[in-house]
């Protein structure tokens, strides 16, 4: 999730856009711009009303290219860019028709990659002098799970798995399922060896039956800081560790202290408040 997959992005921007078009892809269906004469030529400015890092690029360049291709967009920012209040972010030119019938397409995409971008560089800020490592979920907003991934890259964090294919988290209904942990990973191991194993425990009697079985990844999931301590001082290395469940700002920092791996929060993806953005319009 190191890049944005374009042929991904194309499909999401020509999906909401086709929602918002009635069904089609179609800008004359944009009855309010249609008030507009097509020789209407106009500039723009899309600005950030609040500090955020920046996330979306790609979706906004789509967005335009695919109401009207002429549309010419200069950024002045890039993914992955800290910004104040008030920066402006893009410039475009062109018809003011399609200007306006991408706007609230371009900008959804905008707000809110750059908020999830935003809320995981203030988590991995919390982290930044120690070794541990903020982590994504699966707790995405449905048909964004790849861009939101790439949101949290923008912001400093690592992705967890990106879905059900990529690596193995034996979770507790899986181990019941299987019959035990220590069949459990056995079983993962021999089906795809190779493929990251991640059990997810509760107690630390689980955490030993994991680490016997040779899980490469063990999560310690609504630990305490003295069952974390403990967990670290048992592990001695033998196998990542990583904390999840009631993370949050305050505890953040604590948790940074004790010697994880990773800390893993779904608030990164799914918590996500979008970046108050503005577009504001002028004649050329």
């Amino acid at each position: 999730m190191t890049s944005p997959d374009m042929q991904a992005i194309r499909e999401q921007v020509s999906s909401a856009l086709i929602e918002d078009l009635g069904g089609e892809l179609n800008a004359s269906n944009d009855i309010t711009a249609n008030l507009i004469d097509d020789n209407v030529q106009s500039k723009a400015t899309v600005i950030t009303r609040e500090s955020c890092v920046v996330c979306g690029v790609a979706w906004v360049n789509q967005a335009f290219a695919l109401i009207d291709e002429t549309v010419a967009l200069q950024w002045h920012v890039e993914d992955g860019d800290s910004v104040a209040p008030d920066t402006v972010l893009l410039t475009l030119e062109g018809s003011a028709k399609a200007i306006l019938t991408a706007e609230r397409t371009a900008l959804n995409f905008l707000q809110t990659l750059s908020g999830t971008a935003t809320v995981t560089a203030f988590y991995a800020n919390l982290l930044a002098d120690s070794n541990t490592k903020i982590l994504d979920t699966r707790k995405t907003l449905p048909g964004l799970r790849y861009a939101q991934k790439y949101a949290v890259r923008c912001g400093g964090g690592q992705n967890h798995r990106v879905g059900l294919f990529d690596a193995f988290l034996i979770k507790e209904n899986h181990i019941f399922s299987c019959g035990g942990i220590d069949k459990a990973v056995e079983r993962a191991k021999s089906m795809m060896p190779g493929k990251p194993v991640e059990v997810e425990v509760e107690n630390i009697g689980e955490l030993e039956q994991a680490m016997k079985a040779g899980a490469d990844i063990v999560m310690l999931d609504n630990f305490t800081n003295e069952q974390i301590q403990q967990a670290v001082a048992l592990n001695k290395g033998q196998c990542k560790l990583e904390v999840s469940g009631n993370i949050t700002d305050e505890r953040l920092k604590s948790l940074s202290q004790l010697g994880v791996d990773y800390i893993s929060s779904g608030a990164l993806t799914k918590h996500v408040q979008a970046i108050d953005l503005s577009l504001r319009i002028n004649l050329a």
